[in-house]
């Protein structure tokens, strides 16, 4: 009985210490009415919508890039294939100003490509751009390990067979692999999103945060509270809680969906 309400306790007051401060700020930004600020601040405005546009465009590459990236890693397993997973995951466990020292010293005026864009009049750091590379550099990860866990989930006998059906490889990727793998791979598309929007470390040290071209929502969060603008700053904070909260349901529902689909 002592041993079973020992652990009820220590369960309780971890659920509380990770509950208890995302509900106060939700509650604080319903009771003051501080979500009206997303409407009303055009600083909280432009950030939402810089952010929305970075997240979308740092997606869109990460799925383009990260899918052959993860099929590769989960068909086509080489001896480096523990390296290229190794680097992969990376930016996982690396501290986010770490990721954008990174950043700076590969892309900064001074690095190690950085001055051959100079040369070409192209400047990457502290613009958009940079937004941008620092969230694929950040979030990449969730969705390539996402992905490569569902694609090797796909048994290569169903594949297989559509080759013997005369499919081309193009068409089994698409119409086989890929189809099986939805679920998976939709999960580490909202994680990966939502880890984009998140984003504050390595976009402050790389990008900076210049309203309407790189301060994105989690940056206005730290520089209205700063300010002393704390409604600002809840209403920023408020949104970014619940689109982690919709991801987080939507990826339940997806993983919920998976096992129907195993099942029947």
């Amino acid at each position: 009985m002592i041993r079973r309400l020992a652990v009820l306790l220590a369960a309780v007051v971890l659920f509380g210490l990770l509950a208890t401060p995302v509900a106060t700020l939700l509650g604080r930004a319903i009771a003051s009415g501080a979500l009206r600020l997303v409407a009303d601040s055009a600083v909280v405005r432009e950030a939402l919508r810089l952010s929305l546009l970075t997240t979308t465009i740092s997606l869109g590459i990460t799925v383009t890039l990260g899918t052959p990236l993860a099929y590769l890693l989960a068909r086509r397993p080489t001896r480096l294939a523990w390296l290229v997973e190794i680097f992969v995951d990376l930016p996982l466990v690396l501290p986010p100003s770490v990721a954008g020292l990174g950043l700076l010293l590969v892309f900064g005026r001074r690095g190690l490509i950085g001055d051959t864009f100079d040369t070409l009049g192209l400047a990457i750091p502290f613009t958009t751009i940079a937004v941008v590379l620092a969230q694929v550099f950040v979030a990449s990860p969730f969705y390539v390990r996402a992905a490569r866990a569902a694609i090797a989930s796909v048994s290569r006998d169903l594949e297989d067979a559509a080759r013997v059906d005369g499919a081309s490889e193009l068409r089994v990727f698409t119409a086989v692999t890929l189809a099986l793998a939805r679920p998976g791979i939709g999960a580490g598309l909202v994680m990966s999103w939502a880890r984009s929007l998140g984003e504050f470390g390595a976009t402050i040290l790389f990008a900076g945060s210049v309203v309407g071209r790189t301060q994105t929502l989690p940056l206005v969060v730290y520089a209205e509270f700063g300010a002393g603008d704390l409604d600002a700053a809840i209403a920023a904070a408020a949104v970014l809680v619940l689109a982690a909260l919709t991801v987080l349901i939507a990826v339940r529902l997806a993983r919920g969906s998976r096992a129907v689909e195993a099942a029947a």
